[in-house]
């Protein structure tokens, strides 16, 4: 067995044997298979698919690359994923609403893929937060906060750690098979007994179609039952930034503006996804854990959990005292008229371009770029309205983006 006659088969369209699928997830895993070999299999899997027995086996295959967390001294454990999007900070703030209404939530994240944004690369904006903590810190901290948030570490399903970042690098992020063998490997290995699925569709998605989006959630849901595992999930719009700020500092402020009861679009989302985590968490009905998710908010109890996790993690809170930061440029329409729709999916390649995501695998994250929008589709606008707030490098990266921005808007 080698990975050309791998590469050849799969490129041909034709099914991989679950040994053929092990032979080279530990191959890569290992280090015995260079990038540009796994680049042109994750490619052809890319154009050709996988079925459902082979997506299993991939799975299974990265799970058992390294060790599966044993959470039973926690008791029960939810956990919670969102395929991507753009400005979709649920991440962040799910997990200290679902710890203040008595559900443990120990969740592992990951960096930007693509044109989205990372709940890690978020957490960054609170100075010294770490999400590199051992698996034994992490369980300490969730059993005494009731929640923790970290980075998958090397023990943990390494073959999918090594191939999320080879995928972004490589343009085959947007695979059915891909993602849901990368999300419930990661989820799997998590240790949870139950998961909420957060699956987007649209033009700001890697599922364009809400058919696609649902066929993922299906076949993830799936593979979770398979394991015994509590499974929910949500399929959300993302024709449109969930948000209005877009970059890791602007996101992670208007997470706790969410928290401090901002409404929207964003806040609708997370007060879904919290009530399903409630739910499966308490087990009790979801109406009845939805208004608990709204109580906690109303409270306050859900912002001072979120503070506490981010002391709690070693991260500053200077940010829950207000947005030092200042934009660079405003730019003010042009025209009156109603927005018709936004390139949500460029909006979110052009703040990645800014320095808010890795274009390499070696650049380093300005946490401090982005974009603040102040209208939804539908929306009336007015000439002079303000459109965007740019949060760039400097004047000059502000001035060669703006007309970038402008393009993602068709206002008619």
């Amino acid at each position: 067995m080698n990975i050309k006659d791998i590469i050849l088969k799969k490129s041909h369209g034709k099914a991989l044997s679950k040994e053929e699928i092990i032979f080279f997830v530990n191959g890569y895993t290992n280090g015995e298979i260079p990038d540009y070999q796994i680049s042109s299999l994750l490619m052809a899997i890319k154009l050709k698919g996988m079925n459902e027995k082979e997506t299993f086996e991939l799975t299974k295959a990265m799970l058992e690359t390294g060790e599966v967390l044993n959470l039973s001294k926690l008791g029960m454990v939810v956990d919670k994923h969102s395929t991507g999007g753009v400005s979709d900070t649920t991440s962040l703030v799910i997990a200290p609403i679902v710890a203040s209404c008595g559900v443990n939530m120990l969740k592992l994240s990951g960096g930007g893929l693509g044109h989205t944004g990372g709940t890690i690369d978020k957490l960054g904006a609170f100075d010294g937060f770490n999400t590199n903590i051992s698996m034994d810190e992490a369980i300490t901290l969730t059993k005494k906060i009731g929640c923790c948030v970290l980075s998958a570490t090397a023990n943990l399903a390494p073959a999918d750690k090594k191939m999320y970042a080879l995928r972004n690098a490589t343009s085959t992020v947007d695979s059915i098979p891909l993602i849901a063998s990368s999300v419930m490997s990661k989820k799997l290995a998590g240790g949870a007994d139950a998961i909420v699925l957060d699956v987007k569709y649209g033009n700001g998605a890697f599922m364009k179609t809400k058919k696609s989006a649902t066929e993922l959630a299906k076949l993830m849901s799936d593979i979770g039952r398979r394991y015994g595992k509590k499974i929910d999930y949500v399929v959300g719009d993302m024709n449109e930034p969930l948000g209005y700020n877009i970059g890791n500092t602007l996101e992670a402020y208007e997470a706790i503006e969410i928290l401090k009861g901002k409404k929207g679009k964003l806040y609708d989302a997370i007060i879904e996804l919290s009530g399903k985590c409630i739910a499966l968490g308490l087990d009790i009905e979801e109406n009845i854990a939805t208004q608990m998710a709204i109580d906690a908010i109303k409270t306050g109890k859900a912002l001072e959990k979120f503070k506490e996790m981010v002391k709690a993690q070693g991260g500053s809170t200077k940010l829950f005292n207000g947005l030092k930061l200042k934009p660079t440029l405003i730019i003010k329409a042009t025209q009156n008229g109603v927005l018709k729709s936004v390139n949500t999916e460029e909006l979110g390649i052009l703040v990645g371009q800014m320095g808010a995501a890795k274009q390499t695998l070696d650049d380093v994250i300005d946490y401090n770029v982005g974009i603040k929008t102040f209208h939804k589709i539908g929306e009336q606008i007015h000439e002079g309205d303000t459109l965007f707030e740019v949060y760039a490098k400097n004047k000059g990266q502000a001035k060669e983006f703006a007309p970038k921005l402008l393009g993602c808007y068709k206002i008619v």
